[in-house]
């Protein structure tokens, strides 16, 4: 469909509307327990105790893995840092490669997760003097799941990782498939980590479905239970409150009437801010975050949908001039957003002024710029009716994903560990933010848009390797979903090898990748919002966690 507008021919998109509506705009404060704060105190200090027992007594050491990942599954690690790092840098100190306890895998899951290269050769001892795996194994469906979810934390080259993970996902689904009737919770935890195993998923979504799981077991500590939920609540009305603040915002920009050809996504671009970090301390982070993926939203619906090749070169130099003088040379409706793009990072210049550390928002106007050049030439190649080369494409996707911009905007307002050789580490495109960007770029390419097809579209990555090798479509998603694995692999290997490079920040970049793992797997949830995000949402922001 097109449109006349300005006495321009224009293509239309009918993106759906919002299923929020105004219902988060004036979210009401919930009331927390009267003497909370005394509660929690206690709590913490009840795990805190728990910790220091089992770290004293090697005997203890599996005990004390199996705490701490209770402690990171129910969401509330951010509570015991320090108490974490130290009890596996001792385990760590302890037994180098030579783990020696229970649960190797869990021990080798958790160690990698926090950067500690542990050796995969502990997996030997799963296998017969043929090499295959034990029939022992084949029918220990928790050690399964343990081996399943460890072999996610593998790298490239680590072929007894690569067997273990094609034979316990086999295994896996053979004991799925004889309990598909089944109600239990091994039916249960074998579908969830199947759909998605623990190393891809969300915290704060990985936290509601395990507390319930956690809650049934008969070992369960009830403080550590009992903390979680609270914490859980109390954070949810932490998280009500930012998003109430960024509704009026969004409202005042009025973006579904004044820019009705792109996608009203505040809510979703709140989750996914939410989902790169949740923790109180990143508010201000994370708020920021929003406002620039929201509109982020906004200028790939422009350029992709809705601007003219004329108009878009004319904001793409309004963009690199970065001043508010430009605005009177653009046409009406983009005046709207420029404005809107420049407010975002002024406020957020101003905050970081207060620190001293003003000059941080450089860095991400910088990535801001270099993500509309990548849009421009997109927006070139859609007018030419030119298909790029797989080459050609793969030059501007790390870019043109978004990633590289969210990776530098992320680290704004962090805190004083986020020097200015972090951002220039982001904005250089280190492997660890390549495989991120071409997690995103791959797995937004591979789930179909009807609405391209509806309009002229730069050929997505899929169509110009088809093209290009004459190959089929199942052939190339089948390649495509082989490098997002690839991509998988890169992350945790540089999360091993990046040293200089606090952990903290890592997360963010490895938490963005779990983004798209839940926004982009198998169709568009972003844009075609469905049932499965509008329950993460209700869940997250809505329902209370019961006590």
């Amino acid at each position: 469909m097109y449109e006349m507008y300005d006495e321009v021919i224009r293509p239309v998109t009918n993106f759906p509307p919002s299923v929020w509506g105004d219902q988060f705009l004036n979210f009401e404060e919930l009331a927390e327990p009267i003497g909370i704060e005394k509660i929690l105190k206690n709590l913490r200090e009840d795990v805190r105790k728990d910790i220091t027992t089992y770290l004293d007594f090697q005997s203890e050491h599996t005990n004390l893995l199996k705490l701490i990942d209770a402690i990171e599954r129910l969401g509330i690690s951010y509570k015991f840092d320090e108490e974490i790092k130290h009890a596996l840098q001792h385990i760590h100190d302890a037994y180098g490669d030579n783990w020696n306890g229970g649960r190797p895998s869990l021990w080798f899951r958790l160690l990698r997760q926090h950067g500690f290269h542990v050796s995969c050769d502990v997996f030997n001892s799963y296998k017969d003097v043929s090499g295959s795996f034990k029939n022992s194994l084949a029918n220990d469906v928790e050690s399964l799941l343990e081996l399943y979810e460890a072999t996610y934390l593998r790298v490239e080259g680590e072929v007894v990782l690569d067997n273990a993970l094609i034979f316990t996902r086999t295994r896996l689904y053979d004991i799925a498939n004889d309990l598909v009737h089944s109600n239990s919770i091994m039916s249960t935890r074998i579908h969830v980590a199947l759909k998605q195993p623990i190393h891809k998923r969300l915290p704060r979504l990985e936290a509601l479905s395990y507390v319930p799981f956690y809650q049934q077991q008969t070992s369960h500590n009830e403080s550590l239970l009992k903390l979680a939920k609270l914490e859980f609540n109390l954070l949810q009305s932490f998280h009500r409150i930012e998003l109430s603040q960024l509704s009026s915002w969004w409202k005042g920009l009025d973006v579904p009437n004044k820019l009705p050809y792109a996608r009203d996504r505040l809510v979703e671009s709140y989750f996914w801010a939410l989902g790169v970090y949740f923790e109180p301390q990143y508010s201000r982070s994370r708020i920021f975050l929003a406002k620039v993926i929201s509109m982020a939203t906004v200028l790939d619906d422009t350029y992709d949908a809705y601007g003219t090749y004329e108009e878009l070169s004319i904001f793409t130099d309004a963009i690199q001039r970065w001043s508010i003088s430009c605005i009177d040379v653009l046409p009406n409706y983009m005046k709207l957003i420029y404005q809107a793009v420049l407010d975002i990072y002024m406020e957020m210049e101003e905050i970081m002024r207060k620190e001293g550390k003003e000059y941080h928002l450089n860095y991400a106007k910088e990535s801001m710029k270099e993500f509309i050049r990548s849009y421009l030439m997109e927006a070139k190649w859609a007018n030419d009716g030119y298909v790029p080369t797989t080459d050609e494409h793969m030059s501007l996707a790390f870019v043109s994903s978004g990633y590289s911009l969210l990776t530098t905007t992320c680290f704004v307002g962090m805190g004083d560990f986020v020097t200015d050789e972090m951002f220039k580490w982001a904005l250089n495109k280190p492997p660890l933010v390549k495989a991120s960007c071409a997690i995103a770029r791959f797995m937004d390419d591979l789930v179909p848009q009807k609405e391209e097809k509806e309009r002229k579209h730069v050929a997505s990555t899929v169509e110009s390797y088809m093209k290009e090798y004459e190959v089929t479509e199942e052939y190339v998603h089948d390649l495509v979903n082989k490098k997002i694995e690839d991509a998988w692999k890169k992350i945790t290997e540089e999360s091993l090898i990046c040293k200089d490079v606090p952990m903290t920040l890592i997360m963010r970049v490895i938490n963005m990748a779990r983004v798209m793992d839940v926004l982009y797997k198998s169709k568009d949830h972003f844009t075609q919002v469905g049932e499965e995000l509008i329950e993460h949402v209700r869940s997250l922001l809505i329902c209370r966690m019961i006590i």
